[in-house]
């Protein structure tokens, strides 16, 4: 496997055989208008579709109260259910394969959650936030479910699995960072209670829809959202070596160097005890170039790399890995604006000759 071409290797994650390593991370778009999934998506989603490809969906919520930003899609009534179908059936028949990626934003909301306000990924604009509550503790079994719901919708929906959100300062990642979790029940304490809430969210959807069909999200280094751990290796491992113990299809963890948004960092910790212990299909996003993700696939340090802004403003990521063609340049300014086509389905294709 030569270093230019790691990247687009083959590459089985259980049933589902990869044509390549190049994976469509969930990036949050917010043209899902009154939280319903647009036809609109059917060619965002289409333009980055190959055949054996990996996409995963856009952060998709499981109730209609885990939603923080406006416009963002749900996975939780009927007609959402009916609208994710066509855009679904588009990416498969062009030989896709599609996870959900399903959230809950806990205290990051805008509706009765005091965060202190953020910046966006983009960069510009800025989140505000009102004041949270803590769970009670009978509240957690009910939203334990609302998730298993909605991974049953998914499939309903046709996805191939889901992914769930356990990063960036989201509920999953507030119950196991010690920075923000204050409980004092079994979910609060020491490590094992803070990933509880994570780990019981697992097992109730593998049980569900099958462990080959089911994925998680990490960033234990990662301070998003006032969300950080003060042992973040030791956090990362146990959920490494305990998620191993459910034979999901792959753990995607969020690269060290990533520690606030758009902000990369050099820093001495490493994924690979976290790698070494999941032993499964490991994913890795970071703000990771074509040269990086090769190397680190070369190296054995990840299966998959995981690509959001580049895969962004390039529909054809991959061809464009493989020629070492130029990259188009993404522009923060239309990441999260409403328009169905700007910013969105409006990146140019590599010219193509006869």
């Amino acid at each position: 496997m030569e270093n230019k071409s790691a990247l687009l290797t083959p590459y089985k994650i259980g049933n589902f055989q990869l044509s390549h390593r190049v994976v469509l991370v969930p990036l949050t778009r917010q043209r899902s208008y009154g939280n319903v999934p647009q036809p609109h998506a059917i060619l965002y989603y289409s333009q980055r579709t190959t055949k054996g490809g990996l996409l995963i969906a856009e952060a998709t919520g499981v109730s209609a109260t885990a939603q923080g930003y406006n416009d963002t899609p749900g996975i939780w009534t009927k007609e959402q259910v009916e609208a994710w179908k066509p855009i679904v059936n588009a990416m498969h028949a062009k030989g896709g394969i599609f996870f959900c990626q399903i959230w809950h934003v806990g205290r990051v909301s805008n509706i009765d959650k005091p965060l202190t306000p953020q910046i966006r990924s983009n960069g510009l604009d800025v989140a505000q936030f009102t004041p949270p509550r803590r769970l009670a503790t009978d509240e957690i079994p009910h939203i334990i479910n609302d998730f298993r719901l909605a991974a049953r919708n998914a499939i309903e929906a046709g996805f191939d699995g889901v992914e769930i959100h356990g990063a960036h300062g989201y509920l999953i990642d507030q119950f196991m960072k010690d920075k923000v979790n204050d409980r004092t029940d079994q979910y609060g304490g020491s490590l094992e209670n803070r990933c509880r809430f994570a780990l019981d969210i697992v097992e109730a959807i593998v049980n569900e829809i099958g462990a080959d069909r089911v994925g998680i999200r990490l960033s234990p280094f990662a301070d998003y959202m006032e969300s950080g751990d003060s042992n973040p290796s030791a956090l990362g491992l146990y959920m490494a070596e305990s998620l191993y113990k459910y034979g999901i299809a792959y753990c995607h963890m969020v690269d060290p160097r990533m520690k606030t948004i758009g902000v990369k960092v050099e820093c001495p910790e490493s994924l690979v005890p976290m790698r070494k212990a999941f032993k499964g299909t490991f994913l890795v996003a970071g703000d990771y170039d074509r040269g990086d993700g090769n190397k680190v696939v070369l190296e054995d340090r990840v299966d998959l790399v995981v690509y959001g802004h580049l895969f962004l403003a390039n529909p054809d990521l991959p061809k464009r890995f493989e020629l070492d063609a130029p990259l188009n340049k993404y522009i923060r300014e239309t990441f999260y604006i409403s328009d169905p086509v700007v910013g969105y389905t409006d990146y140019p294709f590599l010219e193509t000759t006869a």
